[in-house]
C-alpha cells in the first residue's frame, strides 16, 4: 500500500502506476508550557454568535481541579465532565448528542475534548454526529462520514494514545470495537501543553506511553511502511527510547513523550498498526479492558512477531518497576474465546500490515486462541 498528499484537497491522487491516498493532518498546532492559557483566544474567533456556545468534554478527573476553572467559559457554554474509568461507547456519544440538541437552538460553535484518548475520542465522534444523522455505531469503520464535522479542539492531557492527530476516534458498540475512520475526524485545533501531564499516575503514564511505543514498533514493521510514516515512527521509537530507557527529568520527559505520541500518531494514519492493537480490541471489547493495558498484555506475548520490540519492553518493564496483571483469560470460556476473536479478527487492515495480504492463511482462530490463552 502507497500512501500520499496533495496539499490542494483530498482525493485519492493517481499516475499510470499507483494511486495515492491524501490523508488530512492537524491544520493547526500550538505546543509548549503553559500554551493551554491560549485557548480563549483560540476559540473567540469561531464563536457564531452568543447563542451558538462551545461544549466542554472534560475527564471528571479535573472537576476539582485548578484545570475546571481555568476553561474558558462565556456566554452560554457547556462544560460537561466525562468518566475515562471505561472505553468510549457509541451509546455515550449518541447520549451526549440528544443532550446538546435538547438543550441548545443553535448548533454549538464547536465542541472541545480535554483528557485522554477517551475524551479526546468522544469529543472527535460528537462532533461528527452533531453534523451527520443516525447513531454512532452506523458509522464505525473505514471512511463511512458522508458530512464534515463541526469544529473540534483536542488538549491531551495524558500522552501516548495519539489521539490527538489521528483520523479516527475508537467506540466500543454494540457488535464491534471500531473506530469512526474519516477525513472528517481529525482535529481542526489541537492544543499540547506538557504541564496538563503533571498529574497522570505513574501506571497509567507508563500503559499509555507504551501505547505510543507499540504504534511505533507495529508501523516500523509493517508491510504499509513507507518514507512518511518511517520518518516518524522512527522520531517517536527514539523520544520513547529516552523518556522510558534514559534517566530524563520531570518536564523534559513529559515534553518528549508528548511529542512520541505526536509522532507516532502520525506515523500510524500514514501505514498502520498490526497483531497487538488487533488483539486489544478484542479483549476490551469482552473485558472492558482499557487500551493501553490491553496493548501491553498482549504485546509481551508477541515476541515471534516483533522480537526486537518485545525486548525494549520488557528492559522498560523492568527499569519501571511495573507490574503486570496475569492470568487475565484464565477463566474464560469456549464462547468468550470466540468474542475476542471474532473482533479481533474483524481488522482487516490491521493484520494484513502485520503479516500481508495473506495474512489469514497465516494468523488461523486457533493460532490467535492460543495467544489469547497465554495472557
Amino acid at each position: 500500500m502507497q500512501t500520499g498528499f496533495n496539499l490542494d484537497n483530498n482525493k485519492t491522487i493517481s499516475n499510470k502506476n499507483t494511486s495515492y491516498r491524501n490523508f488530512p493532518m492537524v491544520p493547526r498546532v500550538i505546543f509548549g508550557k503553559g500554551s493551554f492559557s491560549q485557548l480563549g483566544d483560540i476559540l473567540m474567533p469561531k464563536r457564531r454568535n452568543a447563542d451558538a456556545p462551545f461544549i466542554f468534554l472534560v475527564d471528571d478527573f479535573f472537576e476539582n481541579q485548578s484545570l475546571a476553572h481555568d476553561i474558558p467559559l462565556l456566554f452560554n457554554d457547556e462544560l460537561i465532565f466525562v468518566s475515562a474509568d471505561e472505553e468510549p461507547k457509541t451509546y455515550q456519544v449518541d447520549a451526549l448528542v440528544a443532550r446538546i440538541r435538547e438543550r441548545f437552538d443553535e448548533k454549538p460553535s464547536g465542541i472541545v475534548g480535554i483528557g485522554g484518548g477517551t475524551l479526546l475520542d468522544l469529543a472527535k465522534a460528537v462532533a461528527i454526529m452533531l453534523n451527520n444523522e443516525g447513531l454512532a455505531q452506523e458509522y464505525q469503520g473505514w471512511d463511512l462520514v458522508g458530512k464534515p464535522s463541526i469544529y473540534h479542539v483536542g488538549v491531551p492531557t495524558i500522552s501516548g494514545t495519539g489521539a490527538e492527530v489521528s483520523r479516527t476516534t475508537v467506540l466500543l458498540g454494540p457488535e464491534k470495537k471500531l473506530g469512526i475512520n474519516s477525513d472528517y475526524t481529525t482535529f481542526d485545533q489541537v492544543i499540547m501543553d506538557p504541564d496538563l501531564t503533571c498529574t497522570v499516575p505513574k501506571e497509567q503514564w507508563f500503559y499509555t506511553g507504551m501505547d505510543c511505543f507499540i504504534h511505533c514498533i507495529e508501523s516500523l514493521n509493517g508491510t504499509y511502511l513507507n518514507a512518511f510514516s518511517q520518518s516518524y515512527g522512527e522520531k517517536a521509537l527514539e523520544l520513547c527510547k529516552e523518556v522510558f530507557l534514559d534517566d530524563c527529568s520531570g518536564e523534559e520527559s513529559r515534553d518528549k513523550l508528548m511529542m512520541a505520541s505526536w509522532h507516532g500518531g502520525m506515523s500510524i494514519a500514514y501505514s498502520q498498526v498490526g497483531i497487538a492493537h488487533a488483539m486489544s480490541y478484542g479483549l476490551s471489547y469482552l473485558l472492558g479492558i482499557k487500551h493501553g493495558i490491553g496493548n501491553c498484555l498482549v504485546f509481551q506475548h508477541l515476541e515471534e512477531f516483533y522480537p526486537e520490540g518485545v525486548d525494549l519492553f520488557n528492559q522498560m518493564i523492568a527499569k519501571h518497576d511495573i507490574q503486570m496483571p496475569r492470568g487475565v483469560c484464565a477463566d474464560l470460556s469456549q464462547s468468550d474465546y470466540d468474542t475476542m476473536v471474532q473482533v479481533a479478527l474483524g481488522m482487516d487492515p490491521l493484520w494484513e500490515n502485520a503479516l500481508g495480504k495473506e495474512w489469514r492463511n497465516i494468523m488461523t482462530a486457533e493460532r490467535l486462541q492460543t495467544l489469547y490463552s497465554r495472557i
